[in-house]
């Protein structure tokens, strides 16, 4: 019978072995499964890992191959050229042992990220509206996630997975194809995009999720990009400073969640009334710590090649450094596409979509959405405009069949080269005084100015009303509702009895600006803006 110590250096050695064998077997990184969709007609990265020094060779069904020699820290990664739209087809990866990876086509790769509304899948659009109104919205949402079937839309997601130090390479996830029973668990907001570009382009349209409900912008940009500017830098060392003093506080011998209990003792006290206080969060599990998104979901994808990005976000910065957030847009915008290596990719995100957001978040919607729309400056991004397709009730409103759409008017027009009416709602380009009145001329008027209606997942039509949600200032700085009037295709004029010489403006100021109603003849909205 072994001694102790016999069967404890037999245990080590059949573990030592088992891991070197684990290690010489090449690896993949999830994006490179079963149902993947590549983009086509370019070349791809594909990247795994193996032993140190071993040979990995890559070979596809439509005839492209590829070999490489894996690293010292048993990283490999090369790159392999696509076919035309198709499929289905195989690629093999070779090294001390094969891969074969099934049923791969060849299409449009799209990322998409952000909050909860690209987070909220279909299913979470299924339950009954808040207000009667929309429920026509939930039994078409009902109908589709029911019947539809579309092999050549695939999605795969990375699980929300926060990373304060670390930087994750590989994730859990598998590739879905549209059909009752996986429908339900794709992002709404890119399930409608998809479908849009594939009834227009008839390919394949692959959809890369990495969100998270309720998260602002700063955990989804890398530290990297943070120390590239100095009051980015400052923010992000304060909060590492503040997050390992709580990490030494909470990983410290007899640690007592002191807060916690007194919360939790009156809450007790008061009849156990109210939301139940949760414990402190630990900063290393905390979604809302800069960079700890990024290193936990994007680095497990950046560069798997995509032909672009859709980003819906916002919500969650309307109370928290709203003033910055046109400067941390630009800062992701830009750092992601030089980690991903791909150029100026085109990037479309959306405006926050009408909500009664409350006293404290009101102007802070309203501000995110005008930052939203100074992003457009930053080269190949558009906007889709939201605020007629929300819900007063509901921060997250059911119909995302539009916002896809309009998301997808800016893919169809600017980068498939095909006819759309319209790629966008007016946006406000400049203004100018003329005696009492202010002229404002907007970009992207389609074919005029209108002033219109929407209800539902119906067109937009035209209206006998007059514009609404107009607002003009003099040099007093008092805002006052403006008599406003379209005068020509692309150009608005606003006046007020009191105000002899206007000096700025704005339109649909709030979070749920009901009736707001300046349209193009197209149907698409003017976006949230003001003048100042």
């Amino acid at each position: 019978m072994p001694t102790p110590i016999k069967s404890i250096l037999c245990s080590a050695s059949l573990a030592l072995a088992a891991l070197q064998a684990l290690q010489a077997e090449v690896r993949l990184n999830s994006l490179f499964s079963d149902g993947m969709v590549v983009q086509r007609e370019t070349e791809i990265p594909i990247w795994g890992w193996a032993d140190a020094g071993e040979t990995v060779s890559i070979t596809a069904s439509w005839g492209a191959s590829a070999q490489t020699t894996t690293n010292a820290d048993g990283t490999w990664k090369t790159s392999l050229a696509t076919p035309a739209a198709g499929g289905p087809f195989e690629i093999t990866i070779a090294g001390e042992n094969e891969i074969v990876l099934d049923d791969v086509l060849s299409g449009e790769v799209w990322f998409c990220g952000g909050q909860s509304n690209m987070d909220f899948a279909m299913n979470r659009y299924l339950n009954d509206a808040r207000e009667a109104e929309y429920q026509p919205v939930v039994e078409f949402m009902r109908k589709e996630v029911a019947t539809a079937v579309d092999n050549w839309i695939r999605h795969i997601e990375v699980p929300q997975t926060p990373s304060l130090f670390e930087k994750k390479s590989d994730f859990d996830g598998q590739w879905l194809s549209v059909k009752p029973g996986q429908t339900e668990v794709m992002t709404a907001t890119g399930y409608f995009f998809a479908k849009e570009l594939r009834k227009e382009l008839n390919v394949p349209i692959g959809l890369v999720e990495c969100s998270w409900g309720g998260t602002r912008i700063q955990p989804w940009i890398s530290e990297e990009t943070y120390r590239k500017d100095p009051s980015m830098s400052a923010y992000f060392d304060e909060e590492l400073a503040k997050n390992q003093a709580q990490i030494d506080t909470m990983d410290a011998p007899g640690y007592v969640d002191t807060a916690y209990e007194k919360a939790l003792k009156r809450w007790k006290e008061n009849g156990s009334k109210g939301r139940k206080p949760s414990p402190t969060t630990d900063p290393r599990k905390d979604r809302q710590t800069p960079a700890t998104l990024y290193n936990g979901m994007l680095s497990a994808v950046i560069p798997y090649k995509i032909k672009g990005a859709l980003w819906y976000q916002g919500e969650s910065n309307a109370s928290y450094m709203t003033d910055e957030y046109e400067q941390y847009l630009a800062a992701l915008v830009n750092s992601w596409r030089e980690e991903w290596g791909q150029g100026a990719f085109p990037f479309y995100w959306v405006q926050l979509a009408g909500y009664n957001a409350g006293e404290l978040r009101d102007i802070g919607w309203a501000e995110i959405n005008d930052q939203l729309r100074r992003g457009l400056q930053l080269p190949n991004t558009g906007m889709a405009v939201a605020y007629d397709i929300g819900e007063a009730k509901d921060i997250h409103p059911h119909n995302k069949y539009d916002v896809g759409k309009r998301l997808s008017l800016w893919a169809l027009g600017k980068d498939y080269g095909v006819s759309v009416p319209a790629i966008s709602g007016p946006l406000y380009k400049n203004s100018k005084v003329k005696g009492r009145k202010l002229i404002l001329t907007f970009d992207e008027v389609g074919s005029g100015l209108m002033v219109g209606k929407k209800e539902l997942m119906n067109e937009t039509v035209p209206v006998d009303e007059a514009l609404q949600q107009f607002e003009i200032a003099g040099k007093d700085g008092v805002w006052k509702n403006a008599q406003a009037r379209i005068v020509s295709k692309n150009k608005v004029e606003l006046t007020h009895p009191e105000i002899k010489k206007p000096v700025k403006a704005r339109y649909a100021w709030e979070a749920n600006p009901e009736e707001a109603n300046l349209y193009n003849k197209e149907g698409l909205p003017a976006s949230v803006f003001t003048t100042e």
